[in-house]
């Protein structure tokens, strides 16, 4: 049996991607933005007596919350970065975030689905022109937090959690390079909530116009049950989008099969066990237990994979087939 080793003086730390330091700057941003709202609707609100904007301002702070969920995730993951306890790094902080975010994203879209029910079973008498005049607002609000956002997705500011490794039986092919492809899923988490909230925003508008101008006042929570819907099947796909990463399922991603290949390209050599999974946005860690008639040195087989710069973190160990030739 071999073990990788023989590690170069640069491979001696993992560089594991643990920020998004736009797109922190930015949620601070819209969260301030969000707060502000909020406060205005609930002051406005109490002063004019109308429960359109009270409710409307306390629909605001539960994105406030979920937006503050997102900011304390970066700040964790940033703050913890060089903590050596954290074998791969803090990223998972920000995905725990994202998970957290679209669960409370869940329930705000329940709450909305309950509500219209309730109103559509009995109508309510509602403030038509002043719920569209609170849903303009709403809609210019969060079509600027839902820019600042998007303009966030690709800016990743990276920062790099060095953590020193003395075992003599890893391969470390880790760098810095920028994250290609994937998203950022807490600041993806943050994004859906302000677009929902923006969508819900856009089908109000349409329901109240249609109750002012039309008098067709059951529109309203019946648009307001189509948004509860579109909402709830955002928060379920980034769920299990975070859930996926949370729980290591990461053995049907491409790279699992490409790994498997470069490993077997002799024809001698078997991938026996495998494990792939995600430490960055774009970093991987794998263990690869090989076997082999005529086994090569592990330097060898690490070779192959060094066209993998997404591969921050390799173990591999050889074995001779037990029916192999002495």
């Amino acid at each position: 049996m071999a073990h990788s080793h023989d590690l170069k003086p640069w491979q001696h730390a993992h560089v594991f991607d643990t920020g998004n330091r736009l797109g922190e700057t930015r949620t601070h941003w819209v969260l301030a933005i969000t707060l502000l709202t909020m406060v205005v609707e609930i002051a406005a609100g109490w002063w004019t007596g109308s429960m359109a904007l009270l409710a409307d301002g306390w629909h605001m702070g539960t994105h406030a919350l979920a937006l503050g969920v997102t900011a304390g995730a970066y700040y964790l993951a940033r703050r913890h970065a060089g903590d050596t306890r954290y074998a791969f790094g803090t990223w998972k902080i920000e995905v725990l975030g994202s998970f957290a975010s679209a669960l409370v994203l869940g329930v705000v879209g329940l709450g909305i689905a309950v509500e219209s029910l309730v109103r559509l079973w009995k109508a309510e008498p509602i403030e038509a022109q002043t719920a569209l005049v609170i849903a303009v607002v709403g809609l210019v609000v969060n079509l600027v937090s839902a820019w600042l956002l998007h303009g966030a997705q690709g800016g990743h500011g990276h920062e790099h959690g060095h953590h020193a490794h003395d075992h003599h039986d890893h391969a470390h092919h880790g760098h810095a390079h920028e994250a290609q492809g994937h998203q950022d899923l807490n600041l993806r988490a943050a994004y859906a909530h302000v677009m929902a909230d923006a969508l819900t925003s856009v089908f109000a508008i349409a329901a109240l116009s249609a109750a002012v101008w039309l008098g067709w006042t059951w529109l309203d929570p019946l648009v307001g049950v189509l948004g509860a819907v579109v909402i709830g099947v955002w928060a379920w796909g980034l769920m299990r989008q975070s859930a996926a990463v949370l729980l290591d399922r990461e053995m049907d991603n491409p790279l699992t099969q490409e790994v498997r290949e470069a490993i077997e390209s002799d024809g001698d050599a078997k991938v026996a066990d495998l494990h792939v999974w995600r430490v960055g946005r774009e970093a991987f860690a794998a263990e690869v237990c090989i076997v082999a008639d005529a086994p090569l040195a592990p330097s060898v087989y690490r070779d192959r994979l060094a066209q993998h710069e997404e591969l921050v973190h390799v173990s591999i160990e050889v074995n001779r087939c037990p029916h192999a030739p002495a």
